[in-house]
């Protein structure tokens, strides 16, 4: 799997042929280019929230044990799963919009292709 990266961007000026007049080539437009790099198989494992973090972040946050927050949280995943199979577009502030592009069955799983939207961390906030 590719993740990329914008640290190692690189800027390109676009159209700087050289038979153009400097000019125009100082003028012209600056476009970025994202360098995507392979990360390691360790690197995706740590980045994967699993649901017992999820169950630990959520009974924290609810100032609830994790023996009451457990059915919701099954039920809510559950309710989410079915809604993301069935196509439907999910509007869940503050985690986001999530459109989904295209789906299809491979072998015993359905794979979803989906675009999620955020919203900008408010001022102050960081992002996680």
């Amino acid at each position: 799997m590719a993740s990329r990266s914008t640290a190692s961007s690189t800027k390109l000026s676009a159209g700087s042929k050289s038979c153009e007049s400097s000019a125009s080539v100082a003028s012209a437009p600056k476009l970025e280019l994202e360098v995507v790099t392979q990360a390691s198989s360790g690197d995706i494992e740590a980045n994967v929230l699993k649901k017992k973090e999820l169950l630990q972040m959520v009974a924290e946050r609810s100032n609830l044990n994790n023996n009451k927050v457990k059915p919701v949280l099954e039920a809510m995943l559950e309710v989410l799963g079915e809604a993301i199979a069935e196509g439907r577009e999910l509007n869940l502030q503050p985690f986001g919009r999530v459109k989904i592009n295209r789906q299809k069955e491979v072998g015993n799983a359905r794979v979803t292709i989906a675009k999620i939207r955020q919203p900008h961390p408010k001022d102050g906030a960081e992002e996680g």
